[in-house]
């Protein structure tokens, strides 16, 4: 809402973002960000536009009752539930999840992004998912689960000690109690979820929710039978998958090759 406001009172007074920028310190696309929603007023900028674009106080109003979020708005509501579920399953067909990934490997998928970051959106968006990996051992402890493309393993996003680290991590995590890590071998001749990631949630009321991201964002399904599918098509994949113990032998093979 802050960032639609500065928008408004921006583009009122005929300024740019641009030169918006000029006058806080800030450069066009961190302007842009703000506007976006996607981080929020650092320095001077609540004061500074509120006086050079004319919102008398308005700007000031709403900067005081601001909530930064550390996540993308899309993804908020997500990262809300997945905070106090008491059962997370997740499928990944193209990089090793969030919840899975070391600071140098996910710095590794940050510096992949296009159009790239800017390096404080990088250390902002690490600093937000590492903090997540704080349900796998919270308490109660909550059942998680997951199911990798073999590929996964061998992309070495951040260099090939990076993905060493990483395959070391998963194995570390994989030992805890209430986790869960399998994976889908390529040479498989059959496969339940083609269409693609999903992330499952059993809520703390008992309720089953999924989710399911795009390039552009994520939404939840919650229509049957589309949620119920993807369900069983989770309940399969993970018959068809290798079995932990055999994910142990799979990354022990893959280090041993980087």
């Amino acid at each position: 809402m802050f960032g639609s406001l500065l928008r408004f009172y921006r583009e009122r007074a005929g300024m740019t973002q641009e030169a918006l920028g000029k006058y806080v310190g800030y450069s066009k696309s961190q302007v842009a960000m703000v506007e976006r929603g996607e981080r929020p007023p650092k320095g001077k900028l609540v004061e500074i536009a509120d006086e050079v674009l004319g919102a008398q106080g308005a700007l000031l109003a709403a900067g005081r009752k601001l909530r930064a979020s550390r996540f993308p708005s899309w993804f908020e509501d997500y990262a809300e539930l997945e905070a106090r579920a008491t059962a997370i399953y997740m499928y990944a067909d193209h990089v090793i999840p969030g919840l899975l990934q070391t600071a140098a490997y996910a710095r590794g998928v940050f510096l992949s992004a296009c159009p790239p970051l800017e390096d404080e959106e990088i250390e902002a968006s690490l600093e937000a998912r590492l903090s997540r990996q704080q349900v796998l051992r919270r308490k109660p402890a909550p059942v998680v689960g997951f199911v990798l493309e073999e590929h996964t393993l061998r992309r070495p996003l951040g260099g090939k000690q990076t993905l060493k680290e990483q395959l070391s991590h998963l194995l570390a995590v994989g030992r805890l109690r209430n986790v869960a890590i399998q994976v889908m071998p390529t040479d498989r001749e059959i496969h339940a979820a083609l269409n693609g990631p999903m992330i499952l949630l059993e809520t703390d009321e008992r309720e089953r929710v999924a989710y399911v991201e795009g390039p552009s964002g994520g939404y939840f399904v919650t229509q049957q039978p589309d949620q119920g599918n993807l369900f069983t098509q989770y309940g399969i994949l993970r018959a068809q998958a290798l079995t932990p113990e055999e994910l142990a032998q799979l990354i022990s093979e893959v280090a041993g090759e980087l």
